[in-house]
């Protein structure tokens, strides 16, 4: 067997200087915009991954290169036909309200909770035969197939641990619970005031010795960018994660005195900022419309303007950072010339066409209104729908929008990121997470099943570079940038963004010096 034994004192860091033990204190952190929940088994949007990743918990982390690393499980191996991942649990591992963590929990959190609630981690379970405890603390995966990416889908947000002696055999989606979240992580829920803070404190029971060193945590929720800005300049929060201010005020802050910035920490995800185009019906489903909408974008404009700078001009549905990125594909240049004749070749009639834009800030506003205004400049009528964050999940959701403003994460590998925005398996209401665009092609779906499972990253990347010339062609989806989001804080916060998904994840190590 292929052995991954990794020395769990080395991973986690205990060799730290005495001042970060000593530290304790507390930390400030912006939250943007306010989550619409912490149950990061149900809802995996930014800002409840942000907070939530320090309550739950999964059996690994992932360092800035990508490697795993223990967390929940302090080892595993894989066997050598590629089918067995057994993980070997820690021991002494406890829930937030006193109960054990054990082997069963995991097979209830993968097996039942997360194949019924979670629609990307749901894309990759479609290759695991069995889950299976062997024993309180040993639980092994058994793969239909072989499926290289598989050992990266165990990081907190694609696969958190959920206790199974609160949620088993019940609704889920109203489980009391998911309003006072338990998890195993390194702080624990203690109060959350709507609209003004969400305060975390010390797991005093946490099973690795030392940690965490903060004594508390406080995810301010502050209403609009220049305020949140404000509150930075004036020491009232230490850290500014990617996209809590303007791209305009970046470099301002980071200018300051005692102030430092990482553009690391977003490894893992890698965002994808898009649109997604209603496949199902009004002028979107016309594929000549799609093309019409994609030459019609000024995203050089965009990524100098509206982000400062901050991203790239996205080509593909997969990242120029995420393996087996190919830009051997259409290049949709702005060219309003072309936008208007796939406009006249949809048969386009002037129907108004319906923008949601994402509710995150100024930017945002001002990238949809730019959309606006390249539409309209080809002959397109254009409305821009005003929402809420719980707004703008409910209607993509249920379908209810021509054009939707998103960013999702591409976690490393197009298996597990990508595919699950066009596989005609993965569409069903309720989720903004899934296939929302409604596009099927069978041709798409049989690609990407025979490359998650191709035995060579060689034949991978023929497979996904067919892949990506195909979706480009049939545009489901308006892809624009791939955003850069940097994380800003103070200098005496240490040790902040130690893992691929940065600050998500990082309150177990980080320390205040004194």
């Amino acid at each position: 067997m292929r052995n991954f034994l990794i020395s769990t004192i080395l991973a986690t860091g205990l060799a730290l200087p005495a001042a970060a033990q000593e530290a304790g204190g507390r930390l400030d952190i912006v939250v943007q915009p306010e989550p619409p929940s912490l149950m990061l088994g149900l809802v995996q949007n930014g800002p409840t991954q942000l907070v939530a990743g320090d309550i739950y918990e999964s059996l690994l982390r992932y360092d800035t290169d990508l490697n795993p690393q223990p967390s929940l499980a302090e080892s595993w191996e894989i066997s050598d036909d590629a089918l067995t991942y057994t993980f070997n649990l820690r021991e002494g591992v406890k829930w937030h309200d006193g109960e054990d963590f054990n082997a069963d929990d995991v097979v209830f959190s993968v097996d039942e909770f997360l194949r019924e609630t979670h629609p990307r981690l749901r894309v990759s379970l479609e290759h695991v035969e069995s889950v299976t405890a062997l024993d309180d603390h040993t639980v092994e995966f058994k793969l239909k197939n072989p499926f290289g990416p598989f050992i990266g889908v165990f990081e907190n947000g694609t696969m958190p641990m959920i206790p199974k002696h609160i949620y088993e055999g019940t609704d889920y989606a109203n489980n009391p619970a998911n309003n006072t979240p338990i998890g195993t992580g390194p702080f624990k829920f203690e109060e959350w005031n709507k609209g003004s803070y969400i305060h975390l404190v010390k797991n005093e029971d946490y099973y690795l010795e030392g940690k965490p060193y903060l004594d508390e945590v406080y995810y301010r929720v502050v209403p609009d960018a220049a305020s949140r800005a404000v509150a930075f300049e004036n020491g009232e929060v230490d850290v500014l994660p990617g996209g809590s201010v303007e791209n305009w005020d970046v470099q301002r802050l980071t200018a300051m005195d005692g102030v430092c910035s990482t553009g690391q920490g977003w490894e893992y995800f890698a965002p994808h900022a898009m649109a997604w185009l209603n496949t199902r019906e009004g002028p979107t489903a016309n594929k000549d419309f799609r093309k019409a909408l994609m030459y019609a974008m000024d995203r050089e404009f965009v990524r100098d303007v509206i982000w400062n700078g901050f991203g790239k001009v996205a080509t593909s549905p997969v990242s120029s950072k995420t393996n087996f990125y190919s830009d051997d594909t259409i290049m949709y240049d702005q060219d309003q010339d072309k936008a208007r004749e796939h406009l006249e070749a949809a048969g386009y009639d002037g129907e108004t066409v319906r923008i949601l834009p994402l509710p995150y800030g100024e930017t945002w506003q001002r990238w949809a209104e730019a959309m606006k205004q390249n539409l309209e400049e080809v002959g397109v009528n254009v409305e821009l729908v005003a929402t809420d964050v719980a707004g703008w999940n409910q209607k993509q959701s249920e379908w209810d929008f021509d054009i939707a403003f998103t960013y999702l994460y591409q976690y490393g590998d197009p298996a597990l990121g990508v595919a699950r925005s066009y596989l005609s398996s993965n569409i069903a209401k309720g989720s903004p997470w899934n296939n929302v665009a409604g596009y099927e092609n069978p041709e798409v779906d049989a690609m990407f099943a025979e490359a998650a499972v191709a035995a060579t990253p060689e034949e991978r990347q023929e497979i996904y570079t067919k892949v990506q010339q195909t979706l480009v062609d049939d545009v489901p989806v308006a892809w624009l940038l791939e955003i850069e989001f940097p994380t800003i804080y103070r200098c005496e916060v240490k040790d902040l963004v130690t893992t691929a998904i940065g600050v998500n994840d990082g309150l177990r190590d980080a320390w205040v010096e004194k």
